[in-house]
């Protein structure tokens, strides 16, 4: 066997893996419309929750890098990593802001259309070949993604332009990272995230306590109940550990093995949904979320096939949050 077989040699261990990365990305967009709800229990502010996210991402994996010393923490592209930072603070910020206003499940599946955006991209920015079955596809999870909106039902307005937007976001963060496979360990890269969003964030939330009064944002701060401020960082260890289990699960199975059970995240997204929520998406919604999936999932299959398609680095975020 090749050394390459020999690292994708375990495909259940990487389908149990991808599974566990899929749920807790769906309790961290649950955990995070629970806090931020304005007529929730808690009313935590979305700019506190997000920088608390990608600083306690930061710190684990400092921890984590710390016995490699300076090599760890070392980039071979430090530009890259704050543009590709740059773009996933973009695609958080599209997802904490959404799921305040909108059910989780609708939201994880709009923006689920990555895969599809990725090909549009390829098409339009990349000047890419096309086949028509891309096309269709392409065609068919937006004509999903409209009937889960259903424009004009008043159903759940403006907000859906959030997860369409991190769809978009997202999806040029996959392309730059297919240009630059293959050059950065994942570990380091992971810990660049949470940094980049860190140094973003921080300077971020303090302007808008100033804004707001620092007295007043401080007595927010005091109001907010232990459970909050426990609840905000599980929400940032969901997204790290998400994040690890997905590139555990790239090491033990081939990503075309694993991409069609990255859309288990809407059904993980649904359950939590009903069982803290009481929300069930009606029959269209399930519908639309279905043609979604079904066209993400063949998208994202063809294009891994495709002669020369990158692998393991293009596909480690394929989950995004």
């Amino acid at each position: 066997m090749s050394a390459r077989g020999a690292v994708h040699a375990h495909p259940l261990q990487g389908v149990a893996l991808i599974l566990l990365a899929a749920a807790c990305f769906a309790s961290l967009d649950s955990t995070a419309r629970g806090l931020s709800q304005p007529d929730g229990r808690w009313g935590v502010p979305v700019l506190l929750i997000m920088t608390l996210r990608y600083t306690i991402q930061a710190g684990v994996m400092a921890i984590a890098l710390a016995p490699r010393g300076r090599a760890g923490f070392a980039s071979a592209h430090p530009r890259f990593q704050w543009l590709r930072g740059g773009l996933l603070l973009a695609t958080s910020f599209c997802s904490f802001f959404a799921v305040r206003s909108m059910p989780v499940p609708e939201y994880t599946a709009i923006n689920m259309l990555t895969p599809l955006v990725v090909t549009l991209l390829a098409a339009t920015v990349l000047r890419e070949s096309v086949s028509r079955l891309r096309w269709m596809l392409v065609a068919g999870g937006f004509a999903g993604a409209l009937v889960v909106i259903r424009p004009g039902s008043g159903a759940f307005g403006w907000v859906v332009a959030l997860p369409l937007a991190g769809a978009f976001a997202y999806a040029s963060f996959q392309v730059l990272t297919s240009r630059l496979s293959g050059t950065e360990d994942p570990s380091t890269t992971h810990f660049w995230t949470g940094f980049v969003g860190s140094v973003v964030l921080w300077p971020v939330l303090l302007v808008a306590a100033s804004v707001n009064g620092l007295d007043d944002s401080l007595a927010l701060a005091r109001r907010l109940p232990a459970s909050a401020w426990a609840l905000m960082g599980v929400c940032g260890l969901f997204g790290t550990v998400g994040h690890l289990f997905l590139i555990l699960a790239l090491g033990k199975a081939r990503t075309a093995t694993l991409m069609p059970f990255v859309y288990v995240q809407i059904a993980f997204a649904a359950l939590i949904a009903w069982i803290f929520f009481r929300h069930v998406p009606d029959h269209w919604a399930w519908v639309g979320m279905a043609v979604i999936a079904a066209c993400g999932a063949s998208s994202a299959a063809l294009n891994l096939r495709r002669p020369g398609a990158s692998t393991p680095a293009a596909a480690v975020d394929v989950l995004p949050e």
